[in-house]
This record gives structure tokens, C-alpha cells and sequence, in this order.
């Protein structure tokens, strides 16, 4: 073990799990701010270099952002399990992300403009599923859930801030000024990553981030003769795994996972894919992560097309809806992640799922904007809770499995998730009008503009792709399913009563009744 004099400075802050999961969930805010920022303002910069058609070409150009991520996540996913630094990918990747908003900033032709946004795509992915998977490597198993909800209210928190900094900016000073809103933003995120110790190289220096204090009581019963620290227990763990177990080592042992450096299994990408396809844990989360970027981009487009041919709200009055919708999730997040530490992902993938479909009803009315506002705000909640339970459990299904790391099923989660949402299409006709926003992705936009009753058809497909889902999360979801739970529990009613059950009384043969 290194010496402590030569430890780093701030190693005990530095490693921690809440520091890891600020920098985490300061990287996923962003992510979402370099992509939304720029929403408003690129139909202006392609009328300004002479383009026409500025709606399909903004469409695409957002559309490249999803398929960089698409693309590039099988690669990154297997890139960072090969390699055991978690730290250098995310630097690596947001300088990356630096130089294509430049790119994006300085594009002469349009040609390069999509290139920067691919490349912001990649470097989108490597945010996530090397930020995920280092978050995972340094919390405990015991409270993932939680800091995974954390670090995921950054997605909202991006959104929100996104579009009307954005549009601020520009208005105020130019086209340039978002971009270098998002660069000097981007900047403070890598000085956070720079800083970053990962629980391996902490371990080497005598400090486990993700081993919980141990209590009076253990020490008191283990009566042992080395000084117990309480900021410092993996020092002790190691003395006690040269001799006896104690009760302090078995407290520690318990609720913590290995550690991240420790030596694995190795296996081939198709070895985690077939791991993957075997687990019906896995292919649950992440159909119902696929089902949650579908149902979000369908929605998003056609709700401010609803809001101005119901209730005729211009930009400003569909923005303040927008906040209904957004705000709410920045705090299911981490309530969503709390809860799942408590109970389980079963039983809250199930219970937002649920409580969601009644609201998605209430949207189909047109007769009270308040009552729609209402619904959009808790339909808002419920759905934006189901990911933070998915996330745990895919970092369960790791660590169940052999092999495949955390890298592997967040990057299954971020391909299953940007499949959802590559459709997502924007077509902005008119920068001064709601109908701007008109169109959007494959499945919303053309429902909407193509069916008579688009709005309801949208709502009515959300509650029935949420039925399917929560069958698969009874059935799926846990370590032992809710239904396999039931069916266990049925059958053991069943033996009881049986068991419990008078014998029946033995009739005696009599030969004079057979004559």
C-alpha cells in the first residue's frame, strides 16, 4: 500500500461518492445544454449563410446528434472496460466536445455543421456511459439508486436551461454567444473530472470511498488490538483480512461491491451480448428504456402544435407549459433513486408506470387548460421516475454477471435509448411563431399531422406501449419478480393448507357387503 505521506491532496473528498456524483450529474447537465442550446439558434445562422429550407436542414442537424450516439456507444461501451481508467475517457471526451462546438460555432458550409454534431453525439455517449459507470464503480451497492437519481436530475436540469439561455444569448449578443456559453460551461465540467480520484487509485493510498464508517458497536465488539478509524476503514479492513474475520471486516464486506480494479473475467463483446440476451433482467430495463425515448419524442413535438390549435398560446405561453413539464422531473429523479435503495426497482418501476397511464388520460381532455397542466406536470413526474430505477438495475444486472461491466449495460441503456429517440426530427419553419416547432419525430409528428385525432392517438399509444411494459416489469424486473413473488407465495399457501388438512378416515372392509 502507498504510503500515506504521499497521498493526494483532497483524496478523501476527491474520491468521494458525492463529489463523484456532482461531477457526474454536472457532466449529464452539460451534455443536455450543449445539445438544447442551440436549438433556437441555428435556423437563424443557415438563413444567415443563404440556405433555404432551413426547417429540414435544422432537423437533420439534431438528428445527427442522436445518431453520433446511436453509432459510436457499442464502440465506447467495450472501450471502456478494456481499459481501467474511468477519468481519462471523460477528459478525453469533453475536450472532444469543446472542439465541436467550435466546429460547429466557425462551420462555413453545412456539410461541417452536421460533422460537428455527429462528433457532439460521441462525445454525448462517452458522458454517459463512462460517467454512469463511474459513478457505479464508487458508490455502494447499498445507496446506487439514489446517487444514480442524483446525477440524472442534470438531464432535466439541461433541458431546462438549455433553449432559453440559448435564445437569450443570441438575441443579445450574437450568434457566437450560446457557444460560448456552452464552452466556458463545458470547461468547468473538465476541471471537476481533473480533479476526480477513482476509488482504485484512493484504495492504493489507504481511503475506500465506497466503504460505509463503522459503528461503536462493531468496534466495541471486536475488541481488537489496532486502532479502528472510522474515516479510514479500508486500512482496517486490510489488517483484518490477514487474520480473523471480525465483525467490523463482515459489516464492511457486506455493503460494499468489489472494487473496481480488482481483477475480472474478461469476455468477448459477443460473450456480453449473449450474457445480455440471456438476462431477462436486462432485456426488460432495456426495452423499457427504449419505450421511455419513444413515448418522450413522440410527445415533445406535437404538445406546443396541441397547445396552440386548442388553447392558441403563442411561444411564450407554450415555454411556461414546457417548465410544467420539466421542472417536476428534476426532483422525480432523485426521490425515484432514494425510493429504489429502499424498495427495490421492481416495485418503483411498476408504481410510476402505473400512476403515469391515468394522467396521459386526463391530457386527451381539451376543456380546462389548467386541468391539461396538471396532468402534463405528475404524467411529467411518473415518467421521468422510471429511469432512475432502470439504471440501478442494470447495474445489479453487472454485477451479476461475470464479465460484463458496468461500461457494457450503460451502454446498452444509451443505444436502447437513443434508438427511442433518434426519430426525433425538428422541422422549424418560422422562428416568431409556435407552429415553428412543427414537426417532429417520425412517430409524433406525422400521428399528429397525418390523423385525424392526433393528440389522442399519441396519448392513447403512451398508455398502451406503458401497459406492455409494466407486464414486462411484474414479470421481469428484480431479483425475484413481483409475479414469480406472487406465484411463490401462492404455492406455498397452497402447501399449507394442504399439510394442514385432515387425513381422511380409512374405510375398513367388510366381506358381508359384498354379497
Amino acid at each position: 500500500m502507498a504510503s500515506l505521506s504521499k497521498r493526494p491532496w483532497g483524496l478523501e473528498w476527491r474520491s468521494s461518492v458525492w463529489f463523484v456524483t456532482a461531477v457526474v450529474g454536472l457532466g449529464i447537465t452539460t451534455d443536455l445544454l450543449v445539445y438544447s442550446v442551440v436549438i433556437p439558434v441555428l435556423p437563424f445562422h443557415l438563413e444567415e449563410l443563404g440556405y433555404t429550407g432551413v426547417s429540414a436542414l435544422t432537423g437533420w442537424l439534431l438528428f445527427g446528434y442522436s445518431g453520433g450516439i446511436v453509432f459510436s456507444t457499442p464502440i465506447i461501451a467495450v472501450l471502456s472496460e478494456r481499459y481501467n481508467s474511468r477519468r481519462w475517457p471523460l477528459l478525453i471526451g469533453q475536450f472532444v466536445l469543446i472542439g465541436s462546438q467550435v466546429m460547429l460555432m466557425e462551420a462555413p458550409k453545412y456539410w461541417v455543421m452536421v460533422i460537428a454534431r455527429v462528433i457532439q453525439g460521441i462525445s454525448s455517449a462517452v458522458i454517459w456511459v463512462v460517467g454512469l459507470a463511474l459513478l457505479c464503480d464508487t458508490a455502494p451497492a447499498a445507496t446506487i439508486g439514489r446517487q444514480l437519481g442524483l446525477a440524472m436530475s442534470g438531464l432535466s436540469l439541461g433541458l431546462l436551461i438549455g433553449p432559453p439561455v440559448g435564445g437569450t444569448l443570441f438575441k443579445s449578443f450574437g450568434f457566437r454567444a450560446p457557444f460560448v456559453c456552452s464552452v466556458i460551461v463545458t470547461l468547468v465540467d473538465v476541471i471537476g473530472r481533473v480533479l476526480i480520484i477513482e476509488r482504485g487509485e484512493a484504495q492504493a493510498h489507504g481511503f475506500d470511498p465506497a466503504a460505509p464508517p463503522v459503528k461503536n458497536e462493531s468496534i466495541e465488539l471486536e475488541k481488537a488490538p489496532v486502532e479502528v478509524s472510522t474515516e479510514n476503514v479500508p486500512n482496517n479492513a486490510d489488517v483484518n483480512r490477514t487474520t480473523t474475520p471480525s465483525v467490523t471486516e463482515v459489516t464492511v464486506q457486506d455493503a460494499t461491491q468489489p472494487t473496481p480494479d480488482s481483477p475480472a473475467e474478461k469476455i468477448t463483446l459477443m460473450g456480453v451480448v449473449a450474457t445480455l440476451l440471456r438476462s431477462r433482467r436486462a432485456l426488460a430495463a432495456i426495452f423499457i428504456s427504449m419505450t421511455y425515448g419513444i413515448v418522450l419524442t413522440t410527445v415533445e413535438p406535437a404538445l406546443p402544435l396541441h397547445l396552440q390549435d386548442i388553447w392558441h398560446l403563442n411561444s411564450s405561453g407554450v415555454g411556461l407549459v414546457f417548465l410544467a413539464a420539466v421542472i417536476p422531473t428534476i426532483f422525480s429523479s432523485g426521490i425515484a433513486g432514494w425510493w429504489t435503495d429502499k424498495k427495490g426497482p421492481e416495485w418503483l418501476t411498476i408504481t410510476c408506470l402505473i400512476l403515469s397511464s391515468p394522467w396521459w388520460g386526463i391530457m386527451i381532455i381539451q376543456k380546462s387548460l389548467a386541468l391539461f397542466l396538471v396532468a402534463l406536470a405528475f404524467q411529467s413526474f411518473f415518467t421521468a421516475g422510471v429511469v432512475s430505477p432502470l439504471t440501478a438495475e442494470l447495474a445489479a444486472v453487472s454485477r451479476a454477471n461475470t464479465g460484463v461491466g458496468y461500461g457494457h449495460v450503460y451502454g446498452a441503456f444509451q443505444l436502447a435509448y437513443g434508438i427511442g429517440s433518434a426519430g426525433k426530427l425538428f422541422l422549424i419553419s418560422s422562428v416568431d411563431k409556435v407552429s415553428s416547432v412543427k414537426a417532429g419525430p417520425i412517430i409524433g409528428g406525422q400521428v399528429y399531422e397525418h390523423v385525424e385525432l392526433g393528440w389522442l392517438t399519441i396519448c392513447v399509444l403512451s398508455i398502451g406501449l406503458f401497459i406492455v411494459c409494466t407486464g414486462l416489469a411484474v414479470s421481469c424486473i428484480g431479483e425475484e419478480p413481483l409475479l414469480a413473488r406472487a406465484l411463490r407465495r401462492h404455492k406455498k399457501r397452497v402447501l399449507e393448507r394442504t399439510s394442514t388438512a385432515p387425513a381422511p378416515t380409512p374405510v375398513l372392509f367388510d366381506p358381508t357387503l359384498t354379497h
